[in-house]
């Protein structure tokens, strides 16, 4: 367990939302904000290839994790609505390479100045309001005095098909003038055997026969 106190910080309002940053979040909490994850990223889980979605266990230990941070938005009737997660922590990120990150930014590894962010959550009822706006800002407004190094990911059918990655360049750059840059990218394919129409093996063969009689003719 990290030495952080695990009292969380108060952090006043932004636009119209209270924020904190919670090192260890409530019980009751938890299982609000998984109900929101499950909703947003259950779908993924077969539009997938690559696991993206956290267990309830693994979701419940990214909460408890003091080396986690959670910014947690709530209405002035004191409601939880939303939750961003990030770490400078890489091995509490089990889908990432650590090492990866401080090869490529040594500077900011050896000061603690890479960052990775788990995931975003927003109650429905606050997506068609500057809300992620003001979420993201307040969980980056640290990052930006640090001049830290963010990172995250996105499948390609959040990416691709919904624009996500479009979507959340563009809260980025709103809200810290800095854009995302693209510094890897994995694809993954399938071949389905059920759908072969002939035995290749089977045709090379022939061929190979046919060639080799009419050579010696």
């Amino acid at each position: 367990m990290s030495g952080r106190s695990q009292v969380g910080d108060d952090l006043g309002f932004h636009g119209s939302w209270r924020f904190t940053r919670e090192y260890v979040v409530a019980p009751e909490l938890i299982a609000l904000f998984h109900d929101l994850y499950e909703t947003a990223f259950g779908p993924l889980r077969t539009r997938a290839m690559g696991r993206q979605v956290l267990s309830a266990e693994e979701f419940s230990q990214q909460m408890t994790n003091a080396d986690v941070l959670k910014y947690v938005a709530w209405t002035r009737e004191g409601d939880p609505v939303g939750l961003a997660a990030l770490t400078n922590q890489l091995s509490t990120v089990p889908w990432i390479s650590p090492e990866f990150f401080a090869a490529r930014w040594p500077e900011h590894w050896a000061r603690g100045a890479v960052w990775y962010f788990s995931f975003l959550l927003a109650h429905p009822s606050q997506r068609r309001t500057r809300f992620l706006d003001q979420l993201v800002g307040v969980g980056v407004d640290a990052l930006l005095a640090q001049r830290a190094v963010l990172g995250y990911d996105m499948c390609g059918y959040n990416d691709g098909q919904l624009s996500l990655g479009d979507y959340a360049n563009e809260i980025a750059r709103r809200a810290t003038g800095v854009g995302a840059d693209r510094v890897d990218v994995q694809n993954y394919y399938a071949i389905d055997f059920d759908t072969r129409t002939a035995d290749p093996r089977r045709a090379a063969t022939r061929t190979t026969g046919q060639d080799d009689a009419a050579g010696t003719v």
